[in-house]
Protein backbone atom coordinates (compact mmCIF):
# COMPACT_ATOMS: atom_id res chain seq x y z
CA UNK A 1 0.00 0.00 0.00
CA UNK A 2 1.75 3.25 -1.25
CA UNK A 3 2.71 5.98 1.79
CA UNK A 4 -0.30 8.83 1.77
CA UNK A 5 1.82 12.39 1.31
CA UNK A 6 2.63 13.61 4.63
CA UNK A 7 2.58 18.01 4.80
CA UNK A 8 4.01 19.80 7.66
CA UNK A 9 4.83 22.85 8.62
CA UNK A 10 6.71 25.07 10.84
CA UNK A 11 5.61 28.04 12.47
CA UNK A 12 8.50 30.02 13.52
CA UNK A 13 9.15 34.03 15.13
CA UNK A 14 13.07 34.58 16.35
CA UNK A 15 14.45 31.32 17.14
CA UNK A 16 17.24 31.22 14.89
CA UNK A 17 19.59 29.57 17.21
CA UNK A 18 17.26 26.68 16.94
CA UNK A 19 15.46 26.80 13.54
CA UNK A 20 18.37 25.14 10.68
CA UNK A 21 18.08 21.70 13.09
CA UNK A 22 14.17 21.97 12.90
CA UNK A 23 14.16 22.01 9.01
CA UNK A 24 17.24 19.58 9.14
CA UNK A 25 15.18 16.86 10.86
CA UNK A 26 12.24 17.53 8.11
CA UNK A 27 13.94 17.61 4.97
CA UNK A 28 16.64 14.58 5.79
CA UNK A 29 13.48 11.98 6.47
CA UNK A 30 13.28 9.07 4.10
CA UNK A 31 10.08 9.38 3.06
CA UNK A 32 8.87 9.74 -0.39
CA UNK A 33 6.62 13.19 -1.05
CA UNK A 34 7.01 15.28 1.95
CA UNK A 35 5.62 18.83 1.91
CA UNK A 36 6.97 21.28 4.33
CA UNK A 37 6.12 24.73 4.95
CA UNK A 38 7.57 27.49 7.11
CA UNK A 39 5.69 30.42 8.20
CA UNK A 40 7.67 33.11 9.55
CA UNK A 41 5.87 35.46 11.91
CA UNK A 42 8.12 38.72 10.77
CA UNK A 43 11.55 37.27 12.56
CA UNK A 44 14.35 40.03 12.79
CA UNK A 45 17.03 37.54 14.39
CA UNK A 46 18.35 36.18 11.14
CA UNK A 47 15.99 33.75 11.06
CA UNK A 48 15.14 34.53 7.28
CA UNK A 49 18.82 34.18 6.01
CA UNK A 50 17.89 30.24 7.47
CA UNK A 51 15.09 29.78 5.69
CA UNK A 52 16.83 30.74 2.08
CA UNK A 53 19.74 28.80 2.85
CA UNK A 54 16.81 25.87 2.21
CA UNK A 55 14.37 27.18 0.16
CA UNK A 56 14.98 25.45 -3.00
CA UNK A 57 13.82 22.44 -0.50
CA UNK A 58 10.83 23.83 1.37
CA UNK A 59 7.51 24.00 -0.56
CA UNK A 60 6.36 27.50 0.41
CA UNK A 61 7.68 30.15 3.03
CA UNK A 62 6.60 33.50 4.29
CA UNK A 63 7.75 36.18 6.65
CA UNK A 64 5.01 38.38 7.99
CA UNK A 65 2.82 39.28 11.06
CA UNK A 66 1.03 37.12 12.07
CA UNK A 67 -1.78 36.68 15.24
CA UNK A 68 0.55 34.43 16.65
CA UNK A 69 1.33 30.67 16.30
CA UNK A 70 -1.82 29.08 15.44
CA UNK A 71 -2.31 31.86 12.73
CA UNK A 72 1.03 30.66 11.39
CA UNK A 73 -0.21 26.99 11.53
CA UNK A 74 -3.50 27.27 9.65
CA UNK A 75 -1.99 29.71 6.76
CA UNK A 76 0.32 26.67 6.52
CA UNK A 77 -2.26 23.74 6.47
CA UNK A 78 -4.72 26.02 4.44
CA UNK A 79 -1.91 25.60 1.51
CA UNK A 80 -1.29 21.64 2.20
CA UNK A 81 -1.91 18.72 -0.02
CA UNK A 82 -1.21 16.03 1.84
CA UNK A 83 -3.66 13.34 4.03
CA UNK A 84 -1.54 13.38 7.10
CA UNK A 85 -0.71 16.67 8.72
CA UNK A 86 2.26 17.48 11.68
CA UNK A 87 4.14 20.44 12.79
CA UNK A 88 6.87 21.32 14.34
CA UNK A 89 8.24 23.90 16.24
CA UNK A 90 11.09 25.62 15.54
CA UNK A 91 13.18 25.06 18.92
CA UNK A 92 11.90 21.43 18.52
CA UNK A 93 13.21 18.89 15.84
CA UNK A 94 11.89 15.28 14.82
CA UNK A 95 14.35 12.32 15.04
CA UNK A 96 15.07 10.10 11.99
CA UNK A 97 12.88 7.89 10.63
CA UNK A 98 9.83 9.62 12.29
CA UNK A 99 7.76 10.09 9.32
CA UNK A 100 8.13 6.03 7.86
CA UNK A 101 6.92 4.94 11.42
CA UNK A 102 4.07 7.20 11.14
CA UNK A 103 2.87 6.87 7.75
CA UNK A 104 2.95 3.12 8.10
CA UNK A 105 1.16 3.04 11.27
CA UNK A 106 -1.29 5.38 9.47
CA UNK A 107 -1.25 2.88 6.62
CA UNK A 108 -1.88 -0.25 8.87
CA UNK A 109 -4.72 1.23 10.78
CA UNK A 110 -6.65 3.50 8.66
CA UNK A 111 -9.58 3.90 11.46
CA UNK A 112 -7.15 6.25 13.41
CA UNK A 113 -7.33 9.57 13.27
CA UNK A 114 -4.67 11.02 15.36
CA UNK A 115 -1.43 9.22 16.41
CA UNK A 116 1.15 10.19 19.08
CA UNK A 117 4.38 9.00 20.25
CA UNK A 118 7.19 9.41 22.79
CA UNK A 119 9.45 12.53 23.18
CA UNK A 120 12.64 13.53 24.01
CA UNK A 121 13.16 16.46 26.45
CA UNK A 122 16.51 18.13 25.81
CA UNK A 123 18.04 20.90 26.81
CA UNK A 124 19.04 23.91 25.28
CA UNK A 125 22.51 22.33 23.52
CA UNK A 126 19.92 19.46 22.37
CA UNK A 127 21.58 17.30 25.22
CA UNK A 128 19.32 14.40 26.38
CA UNK A 129 17.37 15.09 29.58
CA UNK A 130 14.43 12.70 29.91
CA UNK A 131 11.75 10.63 28.06
CA UNK A 132 8.48 11.58 27.90
CA UNK A 133 6.68 8.20 27.25
CA UNK A 134 2.81 7.96 27.23
CA UNK A 135 0.07 5.58 27.06
CA UNK A 136 -2.87 4.56 25.19
CA UNK A 137 -5.31 8.28 25.81
CA UNK A 138 -8.51 8.34 25.45
CA UNK A 139 -10.80 10.98 25.13
CA UNK A 140 -11.33 11.17 29.04
CA UNK A 141 -7.96 10.91 29.54
CA UNK A 142 -7.66 14.21 27.59
CA UNK A 143 -10.09 15.88 29.44
CA UNK A 144 -8.63 15.10 32.54
CA UNK A 145 -5.14 16.74 31.30
CA UNK A 146 -3.14 14.11 30.27
CA UNK A 147 -0.96 15.79 28.42
CA UNK A 148 0.55 14.49 25.04
CA UNK A 149 3.47 16.24 23.45
CA UNK A 150 2.89 18.06 20.42
CA UNK A 151 5.99 17.50 17.93
CA UNK A 152 4.96 13.61 18.33
CA UNK A 153 1.68 14.36 16.87
CA UNK A 154 0.25 13.66 13.73
CA UNK A 155 -3.08 13.45 12.29
CA UNK A 156 -5.42 12.91 9.01
CA UNK A 157 -6.57 15.95 6.90
CA UNK A 158 -10.14 14.90 7.57
CA UNK A 159 -10.17 15.17 11.73
CA UNK A 160 -8.34 18.87 11.29
CA UNK A 161 -10.95 19.31 8.56
CA UNK A 162 -13.47 18.41 11.34
CA UNK A 163 -12.24 20.26 14.06
CA UNK A 164 -11.72 23.34 11.84
CA UNK A 165 -8.18 23.86 12.80
CA UNK A 166 -6.24 25.94 14.91
CA UNK A 167 -8.66 27.99 18.04
CA UNK A 168 -6.79 31.92 17.69
CA UNK A 169 -8.00 32.25 20.68
CA UNK A 170 -5.81 29.83 22.45
CA UNK A 171 -2.09 30.39 22.36
CA UNK A 172 -0.50 27.79 25.29
CA UNK A 173 -2.84 25.04 25.12
CA UNK A 174 -3.58 25.80 21.58
CA UNK A 175 -2.79 21.87 20.89
CA UNK A 176 -4.33 20.32 23.79
CA UNK A 177 -7.56 22.06 22.68
CA UNK A 178 -6.89 20.63 19.10
CA UNK A 179 -6.80 17.22 20.35
CA UNK A 180 -9.43 16.89 22.03
CA UNK A 181 -12.08 18.17 19.38
CA UNK A 182 -10.12 15.55 17.01
CA UNK A 183 -10.66 12.60 19.82
CA UNK A 184 -14.29 14.01 20.30
CA UNK A 185 -14.72 13.27 16.69
CA UNK A 186 -12.70 10.41 15.83
CA UNK A 187 -9.81 8.03 16.92
CA UNK A 188 -6.60 8.42 18.41
CA UNK A 189 -3.82 6.00 18.73
CA UNK A 190 -0.63 5.60 20.87
CA UNK A 191 2.87 4.68 18.65
CA UNK A 192 5.19 3.59 21.79
CA UNK A 193 8.22 4.69 19.50
CA UNK A 194 10.18 8.17 20.46
CA UNK A 195 9.44 10.20 17.40
CA UNK A 196 10.78 14.16 18.21
CA UNK A 197 12.88 16.05 20.65
CA UNK A 198 11.25 19.24 22.14
CA UNK A 199 13.76 21.63 23.87
CA UNK A 200 13.35 22.74 27.82
CA UNK A 201 15.28 25.96 28.73
CA UNK A 202 14.43 29.26 30.73
CA UNK A 203 13.05 31.04 27.32
CA UNK A 204 10.83 28.87 26.21
CA UNK A 205 7.08 28.98 25.97
CA UNK A 206 6.50 26.19 28.46
CA UNK A 207 8.76 27.42 31.06
CA UNK A 208 8.88 31.55 30.87
CA UNK A 209 4.92 32.00 30.81
CA UNK A 210 4.51 29.27 33.09
CA UNK A 211 1.65 30.95 35.12
CA UNK A 212 -0.20 31.07 31.29
CA UNK A 213 -0.33 27.83 30.93
CA UNK A 214 -2.34 27.25 33.74
CA UNK A 215 -5.06 29.92 32.76
CA UNK A 216 -5.85 28.50 29.53
CA UNK A 217 -6.24 24.58 31.46
CA UNK A 218 -9.00 26.62 33.02
CA UNK A 219 -10.19 28.26 29.86
CA UNK A 220 -10.33 24.80 28.40
CA UNK A 221 -12.35 22.87 31.54
CA UNK A 222 -14.84 25.65 31.30
CA UNK A 223 -14.91 24.96 27.38
CA UNK A 224 -15.59 21.38 28.11
CA UNK A 225 -18.46 21.71 30.50
CA UNK A 226 -20.68 24.53 28.65
CA UNK A 227 -19.42 24.21 24.80
CA UNK A 228 -22.79 21.99 23.44
CA UNK A 229 -20.68 19.68 21.39
CA UNK A 230 -18.15 18.64 24.14
CA UNK A 231 -20.77 18.62 27.17
CA UNK A 232 -22.30 15.32 26.51
CA UNK A 233 -18.60 13.91 27.23
CA UNK A 234 -18.46 15.82 30.27
CA UNK A 235 -20.97 15.48 32.12
CA UNK A 236 -20.15 13.60 35.49
CA UNK A 237 -16.97 14.46 34.65
CA UNK A 238 -16.68 17.80 36.22
CA UNK A 239 -14.37 17.19 39.66
CA UNK A 240 -12.21 15.21 37.33
CA UNK A 241 -11.98 17.53 34.61
CA UNK A 242 -11.40 20.31 37.23
CA UNK A 243 -8.87 18.17 39.47
CA UNK A 244 -6.52 17.95 36.35
CA UNK A 245 -6.76 21.71 35.13
CA UNK A 246 -5.59 22.09 39.02
CA UNK A 247 -2.94 19.32 38.37
CA UNK A 248 -1.62 20.81 35.39
CA UNK A 249 -1.37 24.62 36.79
CA UNK A 250 0.30 22.83 39.27
CA UNK A 251 3.24 21.33 37.16
CA UNK A 252 3.82 24.34 35.46
CA UNK A 253 3.79 26.45 38.18
CA UNK A 254 6.37 24.41 39.67
CA UNK A 255 8.38 23.60 36.50
CA UNK A 256 8.57 27.47 35.88
CA UNK A 257 10.40 28.17 39.53
CA UNK A 258 7.10 29.04 41.08
CA UNK A 259 6.92 26.34 43.67
CA UNK A 260 5.69 27.90 46.44
CA UNK A 261 2.53 29.59 43.94
CA UNK A 262 2.50 25.82 43.31
CA UNK A 263 1.77 24.26 46.96
CA UNK A 264 -0.65 26.98 47.29
CA UNK A 265 -2.56 26.01 44.52
CA UNK A 266 -2.18 22.69 45.22
CA UNK A 267 -3.84 23.18 48.56
CA UNK A 268 -6.71 25.17 47.68
CA UNK A 269 -8.62 22.35 45.82
CA UNK A 270 -7.56 19.24 47.45
CA UNK A 271 -10.70 17.70 47.07
CA UNK A 272 -10.15 17.73 42.73
CA UNK A 273 -6.82 16.40 43.24
CA UNK A 274 -7.87 13.37 44.95
CA UNK A 275 -10.33 13.25 42.31
CA UNK A 276 -7.99 13.27 39.83
CA UNK A 277 -5.76 10.68 41.57
CA UNK A 278 -8.36 8.39 40.87
CA UNK A 279 -7.68 8.12 37.60
CA UNK A 280 -3.67 7.28 37.73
Amino acid sequence: MSHPHISVVTPSYNQAPFLEKTIQSVLTQKTPEIEYFVMDGGSTDGSIDIIRKYESEIDHWVSEKDRGQADGINKGFSLAGGEIFGWINSDDFYLKGAFEKVLAYFDAHPEVDLVYGDVLSVNQEGELMNVMRFADYTLRDLMAFRIISQPAVFFRRKAWDGAGGMDLRYHFLLDHHLWLRIAARGKIAYLSEPLAAARFYPEAKNRAHAADFGAEAYRIADWLLTDPEMKPYSKGYRRVIQGGADWLNANYLSNGNHPWKSLREAQKRMDAFSAYRDLL
